[in-house]
């Protein structure tokens, strides 16, 4: 198969042809058809993250359809068009049990615990218990941009901060979880406020339903200005970014017994940022964190989808090819471009 791939943490990344994948007992080998383009994959490269192990192929946003069927796979037959959330619950930890795949003691992770999806074909572990099928009516690109980015936001707004009608809702960077997260807050009828320091990447915010955008480059008090916005203060606040600045600001901008849900990945130099803990505990708020979405929370999500009520496929920003999209992944820290990049094969 045809893939990405690199031997050192920051080092070239080359198209290679490496052998097929081979499933498993209990797994799947998927034809990928589509796969997105994520800052987590950045981190990967970089060597934040303990889970990748060189050499490696990263990816992780993946739509496509089944070509080979493992042993022991009871559900999922060739052909099934399908996509996985980005992090694989085993099925038999006390975690998998109540139903909380996301947060394994034994997750599977296609483009961190093993090679992922910027490549024709990826395996996928515990297929029975982890793999979402997909509407006919949704495409493999649309079914990408959910990736991890789509359902993290979608299970960080609607499960972990529980949004209500009504609400004022900060997210603080308008990448492609902060997007989705504005796009869900809105549909769910909270009022939002987004955050960024790129004139285009708020222009869309305001497209997909913001109620106000703020400029933060622009402003010496982001917080202030969140707080006359919203009379008072967000009732929920997001940090799809991931820095000690928007981690803080975050907090900062909750009124009295508000959540802030974080969302963004804190790595590197920014990992354990300082928090205002005064401000938490006087005002009694809510730090919440929140990582990837179950396979069986999928329906809800699909079927908003499904009948227009939310539209991911509109944070599509361009579909390239597997050689464009590792020039793509290298640049993803200069946070050029709006909306979401997706490799198409």
């Amino acid at each position: 198969m045809l893939a990405a791939y690199y031997e050192q943490f920051r080092g070239p990344i080359q198209l290679a042809t490496l052998p097929d994948p081979t499933p498993g007992a209990g797994a799947v080998v998927i034809r990928v058809h589509a796969t997105g383009i994520c800052r987590s994959d950045w981190h990967g490269w970089q060597g934040h993250d303990s889970d990748v192990h060189l050499p490696h192929v990263p990816g992780h946003e993946l739509a496509g359809t089944i070509e080979v069927v493992g042993a022991g796979v009871r559900k999922w037959r060739r052909g099934d068009r399908v996509t996985v959330p980005f992090c694989v619950g085993c099925g038999d930890c006390p975690q998998c049990h109540q139903g909380q795949q996301q947060i394994c003691d034994h997750y599977f992770q296609p483009g961190f615990t093993a090679w992922g999806s910027f490549a024709e074909y990826v395996a996928i572990d515990h297929a029975d218990h982890n793999l979402v099928r997909l509407p006919y009516e949704m495409d493999f690109t649309t079914a990408a941009v959910l990736g991890c980015r789509f359902i993290t936001a979608w299970r960080g707004v609607t499960a972990q901060g529980r949004v209500r009608g009504a609400e004022w809702v900060a997210v603080y960077g308008c990448g492609g979880v902060g997007l989705s997260a504005i796009m869900i807050a809105a549909a769910f009828g909270a009022q939002v406020i987004a955050i960024d320091i790129d004139e285009s990447k708020l222009a869309l915010a305001l497209e997909l339903g913001a109620a106000a955008g703020i400029n933060a480059r622009l402003s010496d008090d982001v917080v202030g200005m969140v707080r006359e916005i919203s009379k008072g203060g967000a009732h929920l606040s997001v940090d799809a970014l991931g820095s000690h600045e928007t981690c803080r600001n975050s907090i900062l901008s909750l009124r009295k017994q508000g959540r802030h849900v974080q969302l963004g990945l804190l790595s590197g130099s920014e990992a354990n940022p300082p928090l205002p803990m005064g401000a938490v505990i006087a005002n009694e708020l809510e730090i919440i964190g929140s990582h990837g979405m179950q396979a069986h929370q999928f329906p809800g999500m699909l079927d908003m989808i499904v009948s227009g009520k939310i539209q991911p496929q509109r944070m599509l920003g361009k579909v390239v090819s597997l050689e464009q999209g590792i020039q793509e992944l290298m640049d993803l820290n200069s946070f050029k471009g709006t909306g979401v990049t997706v490799i198409g094969f």
